[in-house]
Parts: C-alpha cells; structure tokens; sequence
C-alpha cells in the first residue's frame, strides 16, 4: 500500500509552483468575467428585435428579452419596453395591468385573452400577442 502514497506525492511536486500574486489575478479575472455576463436583479435587455414590414400598412415587429427577474416576478412590458412584472398578472393574463402602453395609449385586451392592443390619441392601433 505505500507505493500509491509515494506516487501520488512524486505528482504533486510536479505541478509548478506560482506565485500568489498569479492565482489572485487568475481568481480576479475569472470572477470579473462572470459578473460582466449577468444582468442585475430586476432589470431586462432587447437581445434581438426583427421588423417585417412587407405587408403594406402593416409592421409585425418580433422582439426578444433576457431578464433577471426576482421572486415572484417574470418577464413582461411595461410602457412598451421588457420590464420584470408580477407573475400573477401573466399567469392571469390580465395584460393591461403591467401597464404594457405608453403614457398617452390606451390598453384593452383582445376577446381571447392572448395580448393586448395600445390605441394612440390619432387611432392607430399596436396589437401585441404574448407567445
């Protein structure tokens, strides 16, 4: 059995040796470029937003987020932009509750409760469908 100690000491000399000020930096980096990664809590980026404008008088606009929503809270829109929203207004798919319109917009859901549709002072309309 004292073979097998031996050889594991004999691998352990091998490594080489560091300074500490390397493993610091080492630890240091890494740690940076976890961080730099991740959104703080209860914020959301547009990661792509693609626009379709080959029907005439219409644009269909597909746009998604990443969030970092805390408990109790999903990805959602408020005053058409991503924003962290109470889950219960999703899972109830009362839309209109998040505030998803900008300020001068009026909301009203659609029959089948499948989004929601902003009407702007002049009577154009957006009609946003949740997927």
């Amino acid at each position: 059995m004292a073979p097998p100690v031996q050889r594991r000491r004999d691998a352990c000399t091998r490594w080489p040796r560091m300074s500490s000020t390397f493993w610091a930096v080492l630890l240091l980096t890494a740690l940076l470029l976890l961080y730099c990664g991740q959104l703080a809590a209860g914020t959301c980026e547009i990661v792509t937003l693609d626009r379709d404008s080959s029907q005439p008088r219409r644009t269909i606009a597909r746009q998604t987020a990443r969030c970092a929503c805390k408990k109790g809270q999903i990805a959602g829109t408020t005053r058409a932009r991503p924003a962290c929203v109470d889950a219960g207004i999703v899972r109830k798919k009362q839309w209109c509750e998040m505030v998803p319109c900008l300020e001068d917009e009026g909301c009203d859901l659609l029959v089948n409760k499948s989004g929601w549709t902003c009407t702007q002072p002049g009577g154009r309309v957006k009609t946003t469908t949740a997927l």
